[in-house]
């Protein structure tokens, strides 16, 4: 692994969440990623409502191990390192020059954090994750679409370059920088690493033929089109149709699509809810189905998507530039609108017909990303740009 001496890892993200009992999202996987990349040569930064604290090496070691145990009893541990945080003062350290990296968005609503990053005179490097709460406010929480916005104008101010998720994500943020008249700095499109498939896959014993969809239930997510598409299905195929499986925890802003879900007996006996599946159980899943449907309204990334294809699995998605990109143009895209071309699709996928062959006979090459290849492109760009330590340095 590459020294880098300079790191200064933000896991405030990580710290607050777990504090929150929350389960990991996807940008968490992200910073736990990051974290285990470089725990061992990194020194933690966390923040508080503006506040800023830059731990010493041993706190940071003690900290990035307890963010990397799972279970019961994280807030007790961390209650014991509060009073040593408190105390962490960066103030009297000469931080300048140091490598800042914050890869989940975190606190950059807040200006503390770019006069912060401003008075140590810090490289600071930011990994965006979407500009969706910009481009589709009408998708997000109340009140998202402000914060978001300052995000994003606080990365672009403050940072010294910007790794995007995608290049979908990183033409969108400089498309925002031209709107809003902001200097765009260095820009580099980098893939996340897809996670590994557990040793043994077993698809579940269902009773009858299944697509599966995945993704926390939200507007922008587009269950409604799926559960609607699905009633036309019922009454269609009877007995014969098959089941839709959503894998997802509830969200927000798709109220019609969980009345559905919770009251419509046509819903209730050909749609299977799951609010949460382990590795094992989302493998198999996926790895059975006529195909994973993804029919967002807007992504940054789209890992279902990639895991699918690893998996030899078929995928019918929105025709958002983002799923052709990810996809490697595999997946049969869609206007995320068009209901009944949604369906034709399904009815299609229930058999072997040209298309899903087609798909099938592309995947025999599709090489998902994997960790060290996002950090390989990371590190060898930042490197370029004299902002990663050379090695042996």
């Amino acid at each position: 692994m590459t020294i880098a001496p300079q790191l200064l890892l933000d896991v405030s993200r990580l710290v607050w969440r777990r504090w929150a009992g929350r389960l990991p999202t996807g940008i968490d996987r992200v910073c736990l990623a990051w974290l285990d990349r470089h725990a061992d040569n990194a020194r933690a930064v966390l923040q508080w409502r503006g506040r800023v604290r830059v731990l010493s090496a041993a706190r940071s070691a003690r900290l990035f191990g307890l963010l990397a145990q799972q279970g019961p009893g994280f807030r007790a541990r961390f209650c014991a390192m509060v009073p040593g945080i408190v105390a962490s003062v960066s103030g009297g350290e000469d931080l300048a020059g140091r490598l800042y990296c914050n890869v989940g968005h975190t606190g950059l609503n807040h200006p503390a954090l770019v006069q912060w990053v401003a008075a140590h005179r810090l490289r600071a490097v930011f990994l965006v994750h979407d500009l969706i709460p910009i481009t589709h406010p009408d998708l997000c929480r109340p009140g998202e679409a402000a914060r978001h916005h300052r995000r994003m104008r606080h990365a672009l101010l403050a940072a010294s370059a910007i790794i995007a998720n995608s290049a979908a994500t990183r033409n969108e943020l400089a498309r925002f920088a031209a709107a809003e008249r902001l200097p765009v700095p260095r820009l580099h499109a980098a893939w996340l690493g897809s996670p590994d498939r557990p040793d043994r896959v077993t698809p579940p014993p269902l009773d009858r033929p299944w697509f599966v969809t995945v993704g926390t239930i939200e507007a922008r997510k587009n269950h409604l089109l799926l559960l609607t598409l699905w009633r036309d299905l019922a009454r269609i195929m009877g007995a014969a149709t098959p089941l839709l499986v959503v894998v997802g925890q509830r969200g927000w802003e798709a109220g019609s699509a969980l009345a559905l879900l919770d009251h419509d007996p046509v819903i209730r006996a050909h749609v299977r809810e799951l609010g949460r599946a382990d590795d094992a159980t989302l493998a198999g899943l996926i790895a059975g189905a006529r195909a994973l449907l993804m029919p967002s309204l807007a992504e940054g990334f789209g890992l279902p998507v990639i895991e699918a294809l690893q998996a030899g699995t078929p995928v019918i998605a929105s025709d958002l530039p983002v799923f052709d990109e990810i996809g490697r143009s595999i997946p049969l895209l869609l206007d995320p609108h068009d209901r009944p071309a949604w369906l034709a699709a399904v009815q299609d996928f229930c058999s072997d017909g040209p298309e899903r062959t087609r798909q099938r006979a592309a995947m025999a090459d599709f090489r998902a990303p994997r960790w060290p290849d996002h950090f390989t492109s990371v590190e060898t760009w930042l490197r370029q740009e004299g902002l990663w330590p050379q090695p042996g340095v």
